[in-house]
C-alpha cells in the first residue's frame, strides 16, 4: 500500500517515530506499545501527526501514569517485512504490548495465505516471548478479490489471535470501509483512508487495547 517517494518518505517518518519514542513516558508507567505495521498505520499520504497511531499515543500520553508509543510501520510492509524486524525493535523497545498491523500488502500482493498465517503466528510468539501482550489487528480485502480468498483472508487473523493467546481487532477499518458514505473517508487511490477516517480507526484499537492496558 505504497508509492515511490512517499514510501520512501513513510519509511522515513516510522524510523524516525521509533527512534524517538516517548521514554520519558516509557519510564512513568513501565509500559510501552510498539505498533509494527503498514502503510495505514504509517500516515501514507496524511499530514504528519494526524494518523491513528498519533492519535492513541495522545490518548495514551494523557493517561496517569502516562504509556509510551514507538510506532515502527513501514509503507509497504508485508507479514515477511514485520517478522523479520521484530526481533530488533522488541530488544531495542522492551515493549510491554506489540500491536501487530499486517497482512493488506500480502493480499494486495497475492501471497500465499498460509505464509502470511505463518509469519503472523511467528510474530505473535516472538512478542510473547519477550514478555508483551499481543494485540493483532485484521484487515479485509475488496470483493473484487473473490469472496473465498476475501473470507479465506479475514478468517486468518482471527485463527491466528485464537491459536497464539492474542487479543483481536476483528476489522480496521469497521465503520470507515463499510460506512454509507465510505468513498469520502478515503483518499483518491481509494485504498488508503484519509484523516477524517482515522479517529474511527483508533477507537477499533482502543477498544481492545484498552482492557490489555490494565
Amino acid at each position: 500500500m505504497a508509492i515511490s517517494r512517499r514510501r520512501v518518505l513513510g519509511h522515513c517518518s516510522a524510523w524516525l517515530a521509533a527512534a524517538s519514542a516517548l521514554p520519558v513516558m516509557a519510564a512513568e508507567s513501565g509500559r510501552t506499545v510498539l505498533v509494527v505495521g503498514d502503510s495505514l498505520s504509517a500516515e501514507y499520504g496524511l499530514v504528519r501527526g494526524t494518523g491513528w497511531v498519533t492519535l492513541l499515543e495522545q490518548r495514551l500520553a494523557a493517561r496517569k501514569p502516562a504509556v509510551g508509543v514507538v510506532n515502527a510501520s513501514i509503507s509497504g510492509d508485508t507479514s515477511s517485512g514485520g517478522l523479520s524486524r521484530l526481533p530488533e525493535l522488541l530488544a531495542r523497545h522492551r515493549p510491554t504490548h506489540v500491536i501487530v498491523e499486517l497482512g493488506g500488502n500480502d493480499a494486495l500482493r497475492g501471497l500465499p495465505l498460509s505464509m502470511t498465517q505463518a509469519n503472523l503466528s511467528a510474530m505473535a510468539r516472538a512478542a510473547k516471548g519477550a514478555g508483551a501482550r499481543v494485540l493483532l489487528v485484521g484487515m479485509q480485502v475488496p470483493p473484487n478479490y473473490g469472496r473465498k480468498y476475501g473470507d479465506d483472508f479475514a478468517a486468518l487473523f482471527a485463527v491466528v489471535a485464537k491459536a497464539e493467546g492474542a487479543a483481536l481487532v476483528p476489522f480496521l477499518l469497521k465503520g470507515v470501509a463499510d460506512a454509507p458514505q465510505a468513498e469520502a473517508l478515503f483518499q483518491a487511490d481509494r485504498i488508503h483512508p484519509n484523516a477524517q477516517a482515522q479517529a474511527a480507526m483508533m477507537d477499533n484499537v482502543w477498544v481492545v487495547l484498552q482492557p490489555l492496558l490494565k
